[in-house]
Parts: structure tokens; sequence; C-alpha cells
């Protein structure tokens, strides 16, 4: 019975489980906190794994790293951080982005890259580094992202930096049609092309730790939950952490030009379609705080209040937003009357308005022919019985809520026993029992989202 770990890598923390590589059973798990903010040494996401792992990566066979998507790590020509990782939900590239998206056109950057540059993507990120600070970027020798980094550390310097074809997806300038980087756009924005990873096939090792245990190749986080989850042809995974995202497996490269899908590869040789939102769980954390409640305080009063909050509407950009494109958009709560200014349709109007965005994603990916049969929902703010209980309505189809699990660090594991295995399929795990919520109020929905489009379209057009 072999053992597997796998890293989650995520923006707020480092979470790793450990598993039977045959079953997928979690036999241990632990978890370490990462700094807060927009940007982050990498030492730290480093520090925080040697933290989480210490005697529980001792006996491991094999271990696979998921991590947050699109961070900029910076090495010089001796291997040293250059500057800290600008991470994905850092929105100063927003104006370095329209540049790029204006050099060449919003069409042609879907055709080349599957997806077009928003503010939180490498690309972006890079022209930004060139422009504002030009000393660091002359530093420049290697470009990373999050899980690069720590899939470099755990196989010991100097391994060679490789990544894979779902995280690489994620920067703009690596096509996921013709799997090959497109280093003139990465010229484009950065004035040259320094060393980038080595892209791995979904099963290929990257190496070994000093241990011995097998380190696989890795992917992004929202790869990773896809393989956890084990999801298939038809099912649309709605993820609220940090961010929200709205994802499916698709059996050919997507290209929107309106840059809201954005068109990644997976972690198994397929594609994923994916729709990112900044603002989700935090959305619920902050109305409780405002309201003087705890999160169980706010499914109450979300619970207690009826379908359309009596009519107040919350466009929840807290933290700007991705989608839609408006990084420096604040939220903003609409429609407020007397009779509707209480606690309870406050609580409500977030709830709702955290989930509209969402449904707005599960649109924009039937438009790039994603069949959408059945809606998982997962990630931290899944636990909310509020949301459980609001999300049927607002998404105008039943929702499967799988068992509370770590899955972007699962997936890495089940990515860690497959590249252990060899095969040309990953291992086949159990996920457990899920709760199925299929209370649709179809036309309840249709109000919330029509009132929650007027007002999106009457402040932001």
């Amino acid at each position: 019975m072999p053992k597997v770990a796998g890293v989650d890598s995520s923006t707020q923390s480092c979470k790793i489980v450990v598993t039977d590589a045959d079953s997928g059973e979690v036999l241990a798990e632990r978890t370490a906190a990462h700094p807060d903010g927009t940007e982050c040494p990498p030492q730290a996401w480093w520090s925080a794994l040697q933290e989480a792992g210490e005697g529980l990566l001792d006996d491991v066979a094999a271990i696979g790293v998921a991590g947050q998507q699109h961070g900029m790590v910076t090495l010089d020509d001796n291997g040293e951080v250059v500057r800290p990782a600008l991470l994905w939900n850092d929105t100063r590239s927003a104006d370095a982005a329209s540049r790029l998206v204006e050099r060449l056109g919003a069409a042609a950057w879907a055709e080349a890259v599957g997806s077009v540059p928003l503010a939180s993507m490498t690309v972006t990120k890079v022209a930004w580094l060139a422009e504002h600070e030009p000393a660091n970027a002359e530093r420049v020798a290697q470009i990373m992202l999050p899980h690069d980094y720590l899939t470099w550390q755990l196989t010991g310097l100097p391994a060679e930096p490789v990544t894979d074809r779902g995280d690489a997806s994620g920067t703009a300038y690596w096509s996921p049609v013709t799997g090959d980087y497109r280093t003139d756009l990465l010229e484009l924005a950065f004035g040259r092309t320094p060393g980038l990873p080595r892209v791995l096939g979904p099963a290929e090792a990257a190496g070994e730790t000093a241990t011995g245990a097998l380190v696989s190749a890795g992917t992004g986080d929202n790869m990773g939950a896809a393989l956890g989850l084990g999801i298939e042809s038809g099912d649309v995974v709605v993820s609220l952490g940090t961010s929200g995202t709205v994802f499916a497996v698709h059996d050919k490269p997507t290209t929107d030009p309106t840059g809201i899908v954005a068109g990644f590869a997976d972690a198994t040789g397929r594609f994923l379609p994916l729709v990112c939102t900044l603002n989700a769980a935090r959305v619920l954390s902050a109305t409780a705080t405002m309201l003087g409640v705890d999160l169980a305080g706010l499914d109450r009063l979300a619970l207690s209040a009826t379908a359309g909050a009596g009519g107040l509407v919350l466009l929840p950009y807290l933290d700007g937003e991705r989608t839609p494109n408006l990084p420096d958009a604040a939220g903003s709560l609409h429609n407020l009357r007397r009779d509707a200014m209480t606690p309870a349709n406050l609580a409500r109007a977030a709830v709702e308005g955290m989930l509209c965005g969402l449904a707005d994603g599960l649109d924009a990916l039937r438009e790039q022919g994603v069949v959408v049969r059945r809606v998982l929902l997962i990630g931290g703010a899944a636990r909310s019985e509020a949301v459980r209980a609001v999300a049927p309505t607002v998404f105008g189809a039943p929702v499967t809520v799988p068992p509370s699990a770590e899955y972007v660090a699962l997936g890495a594991a089940r990515q860690a026993a497959w590249a252990l295995a060899g095969g040309s399929t990953p291992p086949t795990w159990s996920l457990g029992e899920a709760v199925l919520r299929d209370d649709v109020d179809v036309e309840a929905g249709e109000h919330v989202r029509a009132a929650y489009a007027r007002a999106r379209i009457a402040l932001h057009g």
C-alpha cells in the first residue's frame, strides 16, 4: 500500500494530504499559513510546505504540487529570486493587459493562446515588470509559476525547471492548441525571452526528492481540483474559494474572443475552459463582519429572507473584478429602500450577488459548446447552508455537493499516484457520498439574475 502526497499551495495556505495510492483514502493532512497580500516571496511557500510536511512526507512514494495559477516568479542567473512573486489577484498590471490586447486584438490573442490577457495573467505581469521595474527585469533569467517553483525545490537544485500544460496554459504565452510556448508574445510583453520551464506530459515525472520520492509534474489549482473530483464531460464545477471559478473538462480547445472564458488545458491531456471571478468566499466573510455576525449567523439571516432580498442587489466587486473585466471596480449595493434595508436582506443579497457572477460564467461556458449536465459545488463557501440552498435557484439547475475535502490537494496526490504507477489514465478513486440539492425555483432565479444584470449594466455598462 504505497502512500502519495498532494500539495495545494494556494493564496492563503499550503495544504498537504497523504493518501493511499490505490484507493485515494486520506490518511493524514496538515496546513501551514502563507503571508497575506497580492505579492509574496516564493521562499515563504517553500517554508510553509516544509512546515506542513515535517514528518508527514517521510515515507511517501510520490508527491505532486498543485499551485495557485498565474503568479509570476522571477529568478536571476544564480537561481535567486529577483523580487516577490506577483500573484493572480494583483491587479496593478491592468493597464499593461489593456495595451497588450490593443496591440494584437482580443480575437488574435484568443486564437493564439486560448485566452485574452487580463491583469491576473502572467504575460501582463511580466509586461508590468519591464515597464515599472526595468532594473529587476534586466536581472530576470528564468520565469516560473508558483507550482513550478515548489516542484523545482522538491527535486533539488540545480534541477531543470519544469511545468505542466495545465498551469502553462494560464500564462497567456503557451498555446493549448499547439502545445508550444509563444515566445513571440512573451517578447512582445517583456522585450526578450528568458528561460521557461520545460512542459511535461500529464503522467510524466519531474524528478525525485532527496529521500527518493517521485515528484510528479504538478499543475494549477483548478486543474488539480478537476483531477481530484474526477470530472468528465457534462460535469461543471463551481468552486467558491478566495476566487470563484466555473470550469469543465472539454474535448477541444476553446477560443473566446470576449475574454470571459479562459481556454486552459487540463491535467489529463484534455482542455479546461474556465471562468474566474476575483470575489467569492470573502464576499460572505466581509458581509458577516459588516453585520457583526459569524458565518453561521450570516447563513441564518440569508435563509430568513426571501429570494430577491427584498430588491437589494449586491455587485460583489470588493477586490476589483476579473470577470467582468473591471480591475478598478468596487462593490456596490443597489435598490436601497427603507423596507428592504434589513440585515437579512443584506445577507441574502451577498449570497445571491456572489452566485450571480458565477451563473454568468455557466452561461459563458454553454456559449463555448460546453454541455452542462451536472453542477458540482466545492470550496470553502460551499459549506454554507445558505449557498447550498440558493445556488440551485440562481444557477437554474440541480447542484451536487461532493463531500467536503481538499480537492486541489487530492488532485495533486492523484497525479502523483498516476506518475508512480504509469499507464494511460489516472487511478480511479471514490469520493464518497454527495449531497444533491434539486430545489430549483426557476421563476425566482430568473428574477434574481435579471435584477443583478440591470444593476451591473446601469453602473458598468
